[in-house]
Formats: structure tokens, sequence, C-alpha cells
């Protein structure tokens, strides 16, 4: 791998491809700005999703002659898979009752029978095992949905897509091997550069390459499960990392390939996500959003969500579906009131010519946490 060339002698520029009525926190900027003031930053671009992060914001993509591991974050390789998947009937209240303990690792000597293996080819990557075929907290998820709104008919036709169709979307990343790549290097050298850009490239690249048979063991758990056969990802791209492209470095962090890829465009568990066309050019970094962005802290939205909402309404949302997490905390934390409109970012990556929307995808089933109390009961009813 060729380096870099050396950093550039003009200041690094920033542009946020939001249009003025989009609600973009000006902390969110700010770290734009404080990013693009880095050694080596030559250009910052904020996606509409954009918000604050923990030192680097969420939602944009950084172009540098330096690589910073921090840009990138700990979830090395998270990222956005959707599988087609065949059902005989989809009703939301028995097939919730059905989903796995996606809490519960895979583990290759306990469960070597486990028919999701089957999706494993060659090595696990890193001979990392722990959490493997677990999704995760935060904003990770896996979603029973179905196609809504084909908007453009010729681009779903290629993807075999039609209205009606029933998918798995699976937002999940590399969990604790990301993590500890990330640790090993600030507890030496903090939030400044790489000293060995290709030793951290070699071991993001495998948290990457684990972070996508997580999401193929995910969904090959959830098909099982529900009595269908596991198929291959029509749309799988991640949103945290790094890449050498022209010379520089391209750190993403909530931002997604945007270069003539599909990207599926997460909205909340109570809205349609999109599935579009990204055709983002370097203005953009080549990036488009990866989905609604959060306009409440976490805190602010327990407060808030606690006061306005009761658990039981949180687990079945305005279109419908049900939600499956035992995490009461997390429930408030990812009410649907605390992200952006998922329609307002769509609408200003058309209007910023970034990506042309496929079809809409509406939950039926998302799965946060294992509530096996809930689970146990459903099954006692649909037996009476």
């Amino acid at each position: 791998m060729s380096s870099p060339s050396l950093p550039a002698s003009v200041p690094a520029t920033v542009t946020v491809f939001a249009s003025p009525t989009s609600w973009i926190e000006s902390d969110a900027v700010a770290q734009c700005r404080q990013v693009a003031a880095l050694d080596g930053m030559i250009h910052v671009a904020g996606m509409p999703d954009l918000h604050p992060g923990k030192g680097a914001p969420i939602g944009a993509a950084m172009a540098s002659s330096v690589l910073y591991p921090f840009l990138v974050g700990s979830d090395i390789g998270c990222g956005i898979a959707v599988f087609p998947i065949t059902l005989k009937r989809a009703v939301p209240e028995k097939l919730a009752a059905r989903f796995p303990d996606l809490d519960r690792p895979l583990d290759p000597e306990r469960d070597a029978d486990d028919p999701a293996w089957n999706v494993l080819a060659g090595e696990i990557p890193a001979g990392h095992t722990e959490g493997l075929g677990t999704v995760g907290r935060g904003n990770h998820f896996v979603e029973l949905a179905r196609v809504g709104s084909v908007l453009d008919a010729a681009h779903a036709a290629r993807l075999g897509l039609a209205a009606g169709d029933l998918v798995l979307v699976v937002h999940t990343g590399s969990r604790g091997l990301g993590e500890r790549i990330l640790r090993a290097h600030t507890e030496r050298y903090g939030a400044g550069p790489a000293p060995d850009p290709e030793a951290y490239l070699a071991r993001h690249d495998e948290a990457v390459r684990w972070g996508a048979l997580n999401r193929r063991l995910l969904a090959a758990r959830v098909a099982h499960a529900l009595g269908a056969a596991p198929t291959e990802p029509i749309v799988d791209e991640c949103h945290n990392l790094v890449e050498v492209r022209d010379g520089h470095y391209l750190h993403r962090k909530g931002a997604a390939p945007g270069d003539g890829r599909d990207v599926l465009v997460a909205g909340t568990r109570g809205t349609p996500s999109y599935l579009v066309a990204a055709h983002a050019g370097p203005e953009a970094n080549h990036s488009v959003a990866h989905g609604a962005g959060r306009k409440m802290s976490r805190g602010d939205a327990l407060r808030r969500n606690r006061v306005k909402h009761t658990v039981e309404e949180l687990r079945r949302t305005p279109v419908g579906s049900l939600v499956v997490c035992g995490d009461r905390q997390l429930l408030f934390e990812e009410a649907p009131s605390a992200y952006k409109r998922i329609e307002q970012v769509i609408a200003d990556l058309v209007e910023h010519r970034l990506a042309t929307p496929v079809v809409t995808t509406v939950p039926l089933v998302t799965y946060k946490t294992a509530d096996v109390g809930v689970a146990t009961e459903r099954r006692k009813r649909g037996r009476r």
C-alpha cells in the first residue's frame, strides 16, 4: 500500500449536506470544524443525519492525509445489511415470539450443530469468537420488514424487490473486537494519529470482515427461527470504517459509502427506512447518510419519553409493528421521537443529488434485546 500524500497546504473545508429546515445541532457542526483543524485534514462532509458524537461527529465522512483511529471509533465495521426472506404469513404478534435470543452468543464448540454456521466461509476473522451472532445495544437492531413503496421500479426489479416482499434488516458491527482495537491505540496515543497506519488497517479490516459475518449469522439465526431459509444479502454496506482513496485516508463515522452503492438508510422502529441508490461525488467524500440521526441525547430521550409514554406504548409503534426489547431504559432512549424525520434526511440526499430512493421498508418486528417473559406469555396465549 502506498503512503498517502503529504498534508494539504490549504485549510480543510467543511460542507454539511442539509437544507436550512433540517435539524442540525450547532455542537455537531462545531465538531466538524474541530476535526477540520486536525493535522493533514483535507475535507469534512457532514451528512443530513449529522449529530454530535464522543469527540467526533456522527454522520460525517472525513478525508485526511493522516489516519486517525478515533474518527472511526470503537464499532469498526458497523453496517446495515438487507436479506430477502420468504414466509407464508407475516403476523407480527406470532413472529415476535419466535425471534431467538440474540443476546446469547453462538459458541463454536457448544453450538457446533447450529445451522446458522453454514453461512461461515473460511475462518472467523481475527479468531474472535466473543459475541458472535449477537446484536449489541444502542441503536443496533434486527428487523423483519415489508417492502412498502416502490419508488424506482427498474432498480427495485434488479434487486429482486417488489411491494409486499419481506426482508430482514440487520444493523450491527464488530462488537468487542472493534472496541479492543481502538483501546489498544488510545491507551498509547489517545486521539492522535496511528503511528503505523498499515498495522492499524490490517486489524481494522479484520473487524470489518467480522461485522459482515456477524450480520450474516444474525440473519441466519432469525431465518431458521422463523422457519425460513437463509439468503445472501442484497445490500450490505459498512458505515464505520476508513479506506484509502485517491491517496488519502477517508474516515467514515456513521456515513455509508455512496459511490454507486445501494444503501439502506435506516429510519426508526416506528417509521419506514429507505433503500437508496447512492451516487455521491467527491464534494460529499463519496458518502451518504446511514440513518435518521439522533435529535436527542440518550439522557434527554430517557427523561422526556418517560413522561410522554408507557413501556407498553413503546412496544407497539405508530406503523403497527412490535418491538422486542427487555431493556426498558433502551425503549425510552430509542423511541422514534428521539430521532430526526427520516423523510427530511432522504429529501436532503435527493436535493443534493447524493442518492435516489428505490423502495421503503416498513417494520413488522424490531428486535433490540431479548424479552423472554413477553415471548413466553405470547406463546401461552397462542396455545389457548
